[in-house]
């Protein structure tokens, strides 16, 4: 059995939470450093390809037009080297995003990074196709030089890793078979093996959270998504790479055969991924196909082709997790009575796990998250 995954040797724990992925994890580190007793129970093995943390990489971008997100990811990039102190892993890549298409919005964003005191800069577009020639540019582009890449699967590590040292059990490939409220300060969470009853729980579960518990508390409506990014291999070695978001015009003709925004980054090994942003099929996780939508797949290599003069499209590698997502992609973090729920990170919540993780225990210790995450009901 792997360190951090021994069995409780009672079953009363302060707090359980359900699901392992970034943002479980991170409220256990969170929950045991601040001396709570935690059990976190995950449903697959540690490290598993079934839901939405996986992968070697995430975006870093601070490049939000809305003032709470641009304070909510500053805030979080500060915990994120906390992280890296307390576990001494590099989790951070500060390559620079830029952002292009839709000039007007960016323009909005860099008047917020002003009011917010984050260092950006609106680049003309021969300029940046000089400095970043792997991509090419028709608008102006907003560069965020302390953003970059998050290296997503040393941050599991890193995560999992502060956990356990500061007390917290790990309980992999352990699915919750029910959850029971049996009081204000009274949760019986029931696996396979055993039945932990606790003073909260904590639910964390990605594209299953309706399954897990959609019968206790009112959710709001939470749409599941096979989402199918792909590596691209480099054809210039020597061209420097940015993440990047590219915004379609929806007045432009030339983009209107675009699913939607793209997103991509380097990702060290294995290419550049480049991937369209909550666009993929409807899903339920488990009858997932993992396989990509060949018409959106096409489409991912024509914008290669025309926007990505660093890679060979014809390359394309597929690659498959979900998106859970609200629908105004705003995240659900909220508690009723004993149970409290993150849920909703629509493709764009890895870069704010540590903050998550802090929001989510706060919750449980009676406080409360920001008032437009406060979205949850009684059934």
């Amino acid at each position: 059995m792997p360190a951090g995954d021994s069995r409780p040797s009672r079953a009363d724990v302060d707090l359980v939470v359900v699901g392992g992925g970034a943002m479980g994890l991170a409220t256990a580190w969170q929950a045991a450093s601040r001396g709570h007793e935690v059990v976190l129970v995950e449903r697959f093995e540690q490290g598993h390809h079934r839901g939405a943390s996986h992968g070697a990489t995430r975006n870093l971008n601070l490049a939000y037009d809305d003032a709470d997100y641009v304070a909510l990811a500053e805030e979080a990039r500060v915990r994120w080297d906390a992280l890296a102190d307390e576990t001494g892993t590099p989790l951070l890549d500060l390559v620079g995003v830029v952002n292009h298409g839709r000039p007007a919005m960016l323009r909005r964003m860099r008047a917020l990074h002003a009011e917010a005191g984050v260092t950006s800069e609106l680049v003309d577009p021969v300029d940046a196709g000089e400095r970043w020639r792997g991509i090419r540019f028709e608008t102006e582009v907003l560069h965020v030089p302390g953003s970059g890449r998050i290296r997503a699967a040393d941050a599991l590590r890193a995560l999992a890793g502060a956990a356990v040292a500061h007390g917290a059990r790990l309980l992999w490939s352990t699915p919750v078979t029910g959850l029971h409220v049996e009081g204000p300060d009274r949760v019986r969470v029931v696996t396979a093996d055993a039945e932990i009853t606790a003073r909260r729980v904590v639910v964390t579960a990605g594209a299953w959270t309706a399954d897990v518990v959609g019968r206790i508390v009112r959710l709001p409506r939470l749409t599941v998504t096979q989402e199918q990014p792909a590596h691209f291999a480099v054809r210039d070695v020597d061209a420097v790479w940015p993440s990047f978001n590219h915004r379609p015009d929806p007045d432009a003709a030339a983009e209107s055969w675009w699913p939607g925004v793209v997103y991509g980054m380097l990702t060290p090994g294995e290419g550049v991924k480049a991937g369209w942003h909550g666009t993929g099929p409807v899903v339920h996780p488990d009858r997932r196909t993992y396989r990509a939508d060949p018409e959106q797949l096409d489409a991912l290599r024509r914008y290669a082709r025309e926007w990505l003069p660093g890679v060979d499209a014809e390359t394309a590698d597929p690659i498959s997790c979900t998106y859970t997502s609200t629908d105004d992609e705003d995240f659900v973090l909220d508690r009723v009575g004993p149970v409290v729920v993150g849920a909703g990170f629509s493709g764009h919540g890895f870069k704010f796990t540590p903050l998550v993780g802090s929001i989510l225990v706060d919750l449980v210790e009676g406080g409360e998250a920001p008032a437009r995450f406060r979205r949850l009901g009684r059934p």
